[in-house]
């Protein structure tokens, strides 16, 4: 039975793993339109808004709410079963993940208006912020629900 019981561990693993792979997803779509945007600034004779380095970063938390989860089912007691540990970080890893990799796509978004129109920028961030929200909820929801 050792072998279920370490089963659990794989959640820690997926965790970390699925969040950090939406948040390499994220900044690399930002990143390549945040290049994108700054090209199409100074072809213009505009100068390079620095502010998109916010947008490209954004979907860096994503990565620490996938530690903290997994530093909570590490420390979830034995009273969670293995598979509620594995589950929990399969799926919650993966939604952090999507958070974070979706963010990344409307920051590319945000980067091309930004340069467009020079306007918008509080707009631009809320959504980013609301798209960071699921996350955060996943994290604490699955938090509470182990204990």
């Amino acid at each position: 039975m050792q072998w279920f019981d370490s089963f659990g561990a794989a959640g820690y693993i997926f965790a970390l793993t699925f969040a950090a792979m939406g948040s390499a997803l994220g900044t690399g779509i930002t990143g390549q339109a945040a290049i994108g945007a700054w090209r199409k600034a100074f072809l213009k004779g505009q100068a390079a808004p620095f502010i998109l380095i916010a947008f490209a970063s954004a979907p860096l938390s994503q990565t620490i709410y996938g530690m903290i989860l997994m530093n909570s089912l590490k420390a979830a007691g034995l009273e969670v079963p293995p598979m509620v540990k594995a589950m929990s970080g399969l799926f919650g890893g993966m939604a952090i993940g999507a958070s974070a990799w979706l963010q990344g796509k409307a920051g590319a978004a945000a980067c091309e208006a930004l340069v467009d129109t020079d306007k918008g920028l509080g707009n631009y961030i809320m959504i980013l912020g609301i798209i960071e929200t699921v996350a955060l909820f996943v994290m604490v929801f699955l938090m509470t629900a182990l204990g």
